[in-house]
Order: C-alpha cells, then structure tokens, then sequence
C-alpha cells in the first residue's frame, strides 16, 4: 500500500515538475485569444549595430561605440538586425550574405535618406559596390556613386542582388561604369539576378542615373532576371535599358516610373534562361513615363500571353515610342510631352516634378489590393515616379509612393 502511494506521489510530482517548466517555455510568448486556435507565436528580438565614420571595427557595434565599416557590419548581422549607417563617406566592395528570414529581416540603412555614400577604394576588388547574396535582406536609403574610381577592379553594378525576397530602396546610384568597356557581359545601376537562384525582389524609389559607357545597350539603369516588383524609381542616361528584364523574367510588375534619355526605356524580355523554361509572362507595365530615349517600350524573346501595357506616358522616343509582339496592343496610353519641371539630357540633375496642365496628372491605374502598394491617400493617381502637388520643396524631388 505504501508503495502504491509513493507511486502515486511520485507521478504527481513530475506531472507538476512539467507543468512548471511548460510555464517557463511559454514565458516570453503570446497564445491567440479564447476561441481560435492555439498556436505558440515566438517573440521577435530584434538587435541593432551601428557604423559611422568615426568608429572602429574593434568596437562592439554599440551605438556608443560603432563599427568603421559595412563589411564589418556585415559580419556581425544575425535574422532579426538592423544596421544603421551615420551619415558619412564609406568604401564600397561590401558583400552580404548571412539570411534574415521572414519574421526577421535584415535591414542596412542610412540613418539620413542619401547620408551614408559608398564609394570606389583605393585597390577595388570587387565589381560592385554592393554585392548581395543573402535573403530576406533590406537595403535602404544610400548613396552609391561610382565616379571617383582611383585604382583596381571597376565597378559594373552599384547594387547587385542574387537572393531572394529582398528590397532595394530609396537608394541614389550614380556614375556606374562610364569608363568600362563595353561587353556583353554587362552591368547594371541596381542587378536583380536569377544566377544564384535568387527571386521576389522589390526595386522601389531608387533614383539612377548616369550608367555605363556612351551607347553601349549592355549597361542599364535596372536589370531584372526573375519575379520582381520595380516601381516609383527615376532613371535617366543609362546607355542601355532604364529598365531590362532578360533570362528567368517573369511575373514582373513596372509600375510608375520614370525613364529618359536612356538607349531604350523599358525592355520587357526573356531568353538564354537560367533555371527556367520561359517565357516571361504575367508581367505588368502601368503608369510609367518612357520620355526621350533612343527607343520606347520593346519586347524581346520569349513572351507569353499574359503580358499587359496599360496608361503609360509614351512620347519622343527617337526610334519609336512602341515595339510589341505581333497583335499585342498597350491602351490608356498617352502621347504627349510629360512637361517636367526643369528637364534636358545635359542637365545635371533633372527636375521630374510634373508642371500644373502636365497630362500625366491623374491618368493613372490607382493602385489595388493585388498590387500589394501602399498609396498616399489621393483622389487621383498621376503617371510616373514624382505625383504631381501643388506645393513642392526645391531641390530634386524624390520618387513617390503610387
């Protein structure tokens, strides 16, 4: 009998024993409300590091005692940091490829929009001033200009990504490869790559210009090999493409914007593919302003049926403003001058503001729920990258939000 209730003791015991260390692994965490399904739902710790221009790469990162450079910062990230860069003048060739994941992003950014400006070293190593590898990674908000080339390998990319489910944002990317030889093997202001398999990239707000060698088509503004979402980005004298999609392309949304004075506007392509077996389909072109360039809007290669042009701003394009397959028609398009607020290809830094009586103003698709893009409240939505208001600050505006 005694016996028997030590049995029964002891089984109580470890039934307590593992209710309370139950207690202990659900601390820390959230349980759905009565009535729904319980599911354990882990909380997100975030880190933070820290570089600026007078830290150390023997500092701990701390804000307090920042990181020297990127490539240190690069280093250091796990799922979950994000990496703020002080304003300040850094050296480029920066690879990153530890993963986030998708509860926990990485995220590089300048604390300043254009603050933190990356630039050529004194012995280049790399052919990018940012080379991507990792998923589930942000880059947002610098400067990359690759003008002040002093020594070593040139820079073909300023940012090149072969991930996947990255963003690329609110970035300033300039001067890339005018002094390269022109090959076929290319180059790009910002690289959407499908080589190392990597796809779901979304390229928003970025501002690009000046982009390879005098007319050498392999140079672009944006190049794109896989699914990707490009929208609100200004791009003007790429010698190739402002935007080119090619390889593994498909399922690609171009929406709002603005492309001029490059060698052709926008190239929607697919060919020579990687991992794919083609065509590029399901890719949607809406809302953009393709102004002075050698050539429109052009189809290239293999493309499927589900291929849509719909209310862009077409017009002046000295080869011609369109080159479809085929039986394929664009409609809502608008053929006029966009009247900008101060453009020419010589001038230095293009002002895409929209002029009041511009036709590009409310002759847009508004934005839906299947677009995944979040919209200013308006009550009308404007063609290309910069929306039209009435009272705008001076200086270069930045892309909009369509």
């Amino acid at each position: 009998m005694l016996r028997h209730q030590s049995i029964i003791v002891r089984t109580w015991l470890i039934a307590l024993f593992g209710a309370l260390v139950l207690a202990v692994l659900l601390s820390g965490c959230r349980l759905r409300e009565p009535g729904q399904e319980d599911l354990v739902i882990p909380e997100l710790v975030r880190t933070h590091l820290y570089v600026a221009p007078s830290g150390s790469d023997s500092n701990p990162g701390t804000r307090d005692e920042p990181f020297r450079t990127l490539t240190r910062a690069a280093q250091a990230v796990t799922p979950g940091t994000t990496v703020h860069v002080a304003p300040g003048t850094y050296f480029g060739g920066v690879r990153t490829a530890t993963h986030g994941t998708a509860e926990a992003r990485i995220v590089f950014e300048s604390t300043e929009r254009g603050g933190a400006r990356l630039v050529p070293p004194l012995d280049s190593r790399q052919p990018a001033a940012w080379d991507n590898r990792a998923n589930y990674l942000d880059i947002v908000g610098f400067e990359v200009d690759g003008g002040q080339y002093q020594s070593g390998m040139k820079w073909l990319s300023g940012i090149y990504n072969g991930g996947s489910h990255n963003g690329i944002h609110h970035n300033h990317i300039h001067h890339i490869g005018n002094d390269v030889p022109c090959e076929a093997k290319g180059g790009a202001g910002i690289g959407i790559d499908s080589y190392y398999k990597g796809n779901d990239a979304e390229v928003a707000g970025n501002h690009v210009h000046d982009i390879g060698p005098p007319e050498c088509r392999y140079m672009h503004g944006i190049y794109v090999s896989t699914t990707a979402s490009v929208r609100d980005n200004i791009i003007y004298r790429a010698s190739g493409a402002g935007i080119h999609l090619w390889h593994d392309a498909s399922h690609v949304t171009i929406r709002g914007n603005t492309v001029a004075a490059c060698g052709t506007g926008i190239v929607v392509g697919g060919g020579d593919f990687y991992h794919s077996k083609g065509p590029n389909d399901h890719t949607h072109t809406m809302n953009n302003i393709v102004y002075d360039n050698g050539h429109g809007i052009l189809e290239q290669g293999a493309i499927g049926a589900n291929i849509s042009y719909r209310n862009n701003l077409v017009f002046q394009n000295a080869g011609g403003d369109w080159k479809l397959a085929a039986g394929r028609q664009h409609s809502g398009t608008v053929s006029a001058q966009p009247l900008f607020a101060d453009y020419g290809r010589t001038v230095a830094a293009p002002d895409f503001r929209l002029q009041p009586g511009s036709p590009a103003i409310g002759k847009g698709i508004p934005a839906d729920a299947k677009d995944g893009i979040a919209m200013r409240p308006r009550r009308e939505t404007d063609i290309g990258a910069v929306p039209y208001t009435e009272s705008e600050p001076a200086g270069v505006p930045s892309p909009g939000v369509h």
